[in-house]
Formats: C-alpha cells, sequence, structure tokens
C-alpha cells in the first residue's frame, strides 16, 4: 500500500493558497475568523481539493483524518478550510475518528465563516447517512459555544434539502429561545428553507411556538410568507411562550 505523504501535501496546500491569495484586510473580521484570511475565493480552494483528489480517489481513511487534523493546525482561515473540505469530499469513507477530529474541530470554530462550513459540510453529510448522530446535535443544542449551537442548526442542510422535516424541527425548537443573535438568525434561516419545502407545515410550527419568538427569527423564516401571516406573528410574539413539540407527518 502507497501511504500518503502528508507533510508534503500539506506544504502543497499550503504554497497553492498563498499563491492564490488576494488580502482584503476586513476580511478577518467579517468571517470572524480567529485565524488570518489569506483571501483565496472559494472556487480557487475547492479546486485544489478536487485536484487533490482527483490524484487519490481510493485514499484510506486514515491518511484523509491525518492530513485533515494536520492542516487545521494551519496558521490561516483557509487551511482549516481545506481541512474541513477534504473531509466534505470524502465524506462517503468517513468514520468514527473522523467525527471525533470534527467534534475536536467545533468549539474552535469561531465564527460564522468557519462554522458554517463545517456544518453544511461534513456534519450535515454524516448526520444525514447515520441517524444516530442526530442525538449529538441535540446535545449540541445544549452547549455553552453558540458557534457549537449554529452548527448544529446549519448541519440539519441534507434532511431539510430531502424535505424530511421531522429531526429539522424538533432540534429548531430546541433552540427558539437562544439569546445569541447568530444562533437565532440561523434558526430563522433553516425554517425559512423548510418552508420551502413545506409552508402548510412550517406555519403551523411558527404559530405553535410564536410566544417570545424573537424578530430576527420571524423575519428571516418568513421571507417567503405573505406579509398578513408575517405581522401576525410580530403582533402575537411576546415575552413568555407556550412549548409545543413539532407536529409529525
Amino acid at each position: 500500500m502507497m501511504w500518503l505523504d502528508v507533510n508534503a501535501h500539506r506544504k502543497a496546500f499550503v504554497s497553492g493558497l498563498k499563491a492564490a491569495a488576494r488580502p482584503n484586510p476586513k476580511a478577518q473580521s467579517y468571517l470572524g475568523s480567529p485565524v488570518p484570511v489569506l483571501g483565496v475565493s472559494v472556487p480557487h480552494l475547492r479546486g485544489f481539493v478536487a485536484a487533490f483528489r482527483r490524484e487519490n480517489r481510493n485514499l484510506p481513511v486514515g491518511d484523509l483524518n491525518t492530513l485533515a487534523a494536520v492542516l487545521w493546525k494551519g496558521a490561516s482561515f483557509e487551511e482549516k478550510a481545506v481541512a474541513v473540505t477534504l473531509l466534505d469530499v470524502y465524506h462517503k469513507i468517513l468514520d468514527d475518528n473522523s467525527w471525533r477530529l470534527i467534534h475536536s474541530w467545533v468549539d474552535e470554530a469561531t465564527g460564522w465563516g468557519l462554522c458554517d462550513w463545517i456544518g453544511l459540510g461534513p456534519v450535515a453529510k454524516i448526520v444525514y447517512a447515520r441517524p444516530e448522530r442526530f442525538r449529538d446535535l441535540v446535545r449540541w443544542t445544549k452547549s455553552t459555544n453558540p458557534w457549537r449551537r449554529r452548527i448544529a442548526v446549519y448541519a440539519l442542510h441534507d434532511f431539510v434539502f430531502a424535505g424530511e422535516l421531522d429531526k429539522p424541527l424538533e432540534l429548531l425548537e430546541r433552540l427558539l429561545d437562544d439569546r445569541e443573535f447568530g444562533v437565532q438568525r440561523a434558526v430563522g434561516t433553516w425554517l425559512r428553507e423548510c418552508w420551502k419545502r413545506d409552508p402548510r407545515r412550517t406555519e403551523g410550527f411558527l404559530r405553535a411556538n410564536v410566544r417570545g419568538l424573537p424578530k430576527v427569527v420571524i423575519t428571516v423564516a418568513t421571507e417567503r410568507a405573505p406579509k398578513a401571516f408575517r405581522e401576525e406573528l410580530r403582533r402575537r410574539s411576546g415575552s413568555t411562550r407556550i412549548r409545543t413539540p413539532p407536529r409529525k407527518g
């Protein structure tokens, strides 16, 4: 078996990223990144990963995890983004060690940039492919780290896009009281996506949980809804909300 030269590939990724960098002094603040942002475009970044995959189609999962772990420890946002994207594009071979690796990254994923990249990518794919992992997302909703809670919301992507709303509504209902604006906006975003798939059910969910519903949740969740419904929710929202489980079916 040919072992992957992890250090050589890490250096190749870093070299390519630096060559494609277009620095923007506002990028790190905008993304809320805990590390410097080189300014590499998303197409360029995904292109590097795609080229690596073409050359390593039968990559053992152990080598994948090792390379991703090394890249995550890099000095730039883009190195961490490449680590996440590698796990995303090789999602069919991910194992329990991959999940433990991602779990270790989550509390370091400060800012919406890394946070949403992780949630929409490998976490969403793992949770959809292995429904038992959904219980981990439920536990994440109780985390003191708002970024972990936000990742749990964005990880609903594959369920929502498949029109399977039972699990998304179960999880979103747990975060309707969240006090962090970033989490509130994420909840609104994914309720809006639920609305696109099943307006009637999402309308019923919002009506049942309207008491105390944050304004940003109402605004974002009802972007596709009639104006009259949005105004109704705003009138009815108050400081005390009656908790109602999401309707099944």
